[in-house]
């Protein structure tokens, strides 16, 4: 259903661990860049109707989940500001290629890559802190189903760009690619760490 090529390994719930408010603050900045992200793309496609209305309908509910994780930060006590990103996200959209209808395609599913990772990452927490974070936990679970929805309709938008076939390849190739770069991890408690 994800299309992902690998699960996240045990050293993310480490870091989780080591850094839950980073991982929170972190998150809070994924909802604004997917908000962004979708918005990108609506003035990018803007003459394709279908994606218009889904990617106004998505900056919606990523502006929202922002707003509910900033609400969950300063009930914590936690100053939301700037942190230093991880590279995933960057790493991930060096892969799209520079040429219509390809680079539409390529940053339909990168977004759904990420979407998809996200909610992945989403259901791990969810589990994870089960036990010592309930409303958390309840909190990410909220926000599990439409992670996955947003996955399946950037891959669906795409099909508007190239033959399903096409965007399947390239959707495997890219979601191999994602999990090398997570492979390599990084030292920073980040949601894509």
């Amino acid at each position: 259903m994800l299309n992902l090529r690998s699960a996240t390994a045990q050293r993310w719930l480490t870091q989780v661990d080591a850094g839950l408010d980073e991982i929170l603050i972190d998150h809070a900045h994924c909802e604004k860049k997917a908000a962004g992200t979708a918005m990108n793309l609506l003035f990018a496609y803007v003459d394709h109707d279908e994606l218009a209305r889904e990617m106004t309908q998505i900056v919606n509910e990523e502006l929202e989940h922002f707003r509910q994780v900033l609400d969950i930060l300063q009930g914590r006590g936690i100053r939301f500001r700037k942190l230093k990103p991880s590279q995933y996200g960057r790493r991930l959209n060096d892969l799209v290629r520079k040429l219509e209808p390809h680079r539409a395609v390529d940053r339909l599913l990168v977004a759904g890559i990420i979407e998809a990772r996200s909610c992945e990452r989403f259901d791990l927490l969810r589990q994870h802190l089960r036990d010592r974070e309930p409303a958390l936990s309840d909190f990410y679970d909220s926000l599990f189903e439409s992670e996955a929805r947003h996955h399946s309709t950037y891959v669906r938008l795409a099909k508007e760009f190239a033959s399903e076939s096409e965007v399947h390849d390239r959707l495997r190739e890219l979601s191999e690619l994602e999990s090398d770069i997570l492979l390599e991890g990084e030292p920073l408690a980040r949601m894509h760490s």
